[in-house]
């Protein structure tokens, strides 16, 4: 009943109040290891694969269809790397592996770890604005993130292999699915999300200190691009599980 209970049996939807995303840059050779094999990753010049870090302020999470006062409201901070899955009818598909959630609720690390396989555990990460100034920080694990949003224009990152915004919008999630995989029954759960009016905009980060990268032994990560968006309803479809042939 529980692994059932995992594997997304209902649709959810929330609402997105901002979700500031970080996608970092590493050697491929660095993130091969950490997934499935049915999956691979989702490359820049068969070169550099990237690991997200989203920080989402999220309102009225609930089973869709069910009322707003239902919902769950809390902050999430995700960790997941771009992908691709090629499916049994030979659609090549985009999305995100899921290492590691955390949020500043313990009902939602409840419900999480019931209902998906995101490894949610709960923390302090709180965030605060002023001005234009965005900062999102957890005196527990020492995570800390700030930016600026609103610039008219805004530089890549030192160091980015994206040659423009444009380019490094195409590695700006969430992407169209989530995947998770059961090894054991060689099972591919496949999550899709539906979005609308989903305009990323780039963001400056002033400063920034994320532990879990150095936790799972990548070496010099570098800061690909940051996006922000604000106000956005999102839904997830119910799960849809598919065997994988190798």
């Amino acid at each position: 009943m529980l692994s059932f209970l995992k594997n997304h049996p209902f649709g959810v939807e929330a609402f997105f109040e901002s979700s500031l995303v970080l996608t970092f840059a590493v050697h491929k050779s660095q993130l091969e290891p950490l997934i499935p094999e049915c999956l691979s990753l989702d490359l820049l010049h068969d070169e550099w694969a990237f690991v997200a870090v989203a920080m989402v302020q999220t309102k009225h999470l609930r089973p869709k269809g069910f009322p707003q006062f239902m919902g769950n409201s809390f902050l999430l901070t995700g960790y997941r790397i771009f992908v691709r899955y090629t499916s049994s009818e030979g659609k090549r598909l985009r999305g995100l592996y899921i290492l590691k959630s955390e949020t500043n609720k313990r009902k939602m690390e409840l419900l999480g770890n019931i209902f998906t396989h995101y490894n949610y555990a709960t923390t302090d990460i709180t965030c605060t604005t002023t001005g234009p100034a965005i900062k999102i920080a957890s005196t527990a694990t020492g995570f800390e993130v700030l930016a600026e949003t609103g610039a008219t224009e805004t530089p890549l990152p030192p160091g980015s292999p994206f040659t423009d915004w444009k380019e490094a919008r195409k590695f700006a999630g969430p992407l169209p699915f989530t995947f998770s995989y059961n090894p054991l029954k060689r099972e591919v759960l496949i999550i899709e999300g539906v979005r609308e009016n989903w305009v990323p905009q780039p963001v400056k980060v002033m400063e920034y200190n994320i532990p879990f990268l150095a936790a799972l032994g990548l070496k010099n990560p570098v800061l690909a691009n940051a996006f922000i968006i604000n106000n956005i309803p999102y839904y997830w479809k119910k799960g849809r599980i598919e065997q994988w042939v190798r």
